[in-house]
């Protein structure tokens, strides 16, 4: 099939991704956009990973306010460079994770972040539900791990649904990000308020 400049302009706008990836995903993926979109996510989710370890000692503070001020979220996010930290995009990605945070309430950014308590003690309330129901021990360990990984994804920022886009985690908007900007992405931390009450969550 042949590959239009029109099809690749269509794919840029939708992606950002550039010319050449653009036109070479679209071959791939025999002229199909969303297959080509699938097809560049995928590509750029490893070379995110290939990035993972650099240092970010640059980055951010931002603050959004929510509800008539009512809600209101303090974000670390952090980069490689100044110059991407002052970026408009980058800035966009912050707005719209502590837009997240302040509708999603996590606790944690990440797994690595849950306590070591909270673990045992998630673990041991999902055993006895599923013992209660006479479930043998192998059955019940199969039960804990399905019901852990449900509760990561209600407790940590990363292991989180994305609000704007729920086919996606917020994991996965940040390794899309590291592939747009080429600089390694990270969530330093959070503080989430709520009006009337102590701090409401807060991570990092």
């Amino acid at each position: 099939m042949e590959i239009t400049a029109a099809m690749i302009k269509e794919l840029r706008d939708k992606t950002g991704a550039g010319i050449m990836e653009c036109k070479s995903a679209l071959k791939e993926a025999n002229g199909d956009t969303e297959e080509a979109i699938t097809i560049l996510r995928k590509k750029g989710l490893a070379a995110a990973a290939k990035k993972a370890g650099r240092t970010t000692s640059e980055g951010l503070i931002h603050s959004y306010i929510h509800a008539g001020g009512k809600i209101g979220v303090l974000l670390e996010i952090n980069c490689e460079t100044d110059f991407v930290a002052r970026t408009e995009e980058f800035q966009e990605l912050a707005h719209n994770i502590a837009m997240h945070i302040a509708a999603a309430q996590p606790r944690y950014v990440s797994r690595d972040d849950v306590t070591e308590d909270d673990l045992a003690g998630e673990r041991e309330i999902y055993a006895d539900q599923a013992r209660a129901t006479g479930k043998p021990d192998h059955v019940v360990e199969k039960i804990v791990e399905g019901k852990m990984g449900k509760f990561f994804s209600e407790v940590c920022l990363l292991d989180q649904l994305y609000i704007k886009d729920p086919d996606r985690t917020v994991d996965t908007l940040i390794k899309e990000a590291i592939s747009s900007f080429g600089e390694n992405i990270r969530i330093g931390r959070f503080a989430r308020f709520r009006l009337g009450g102590s701090e409401d969550g807060s991570a990092g």
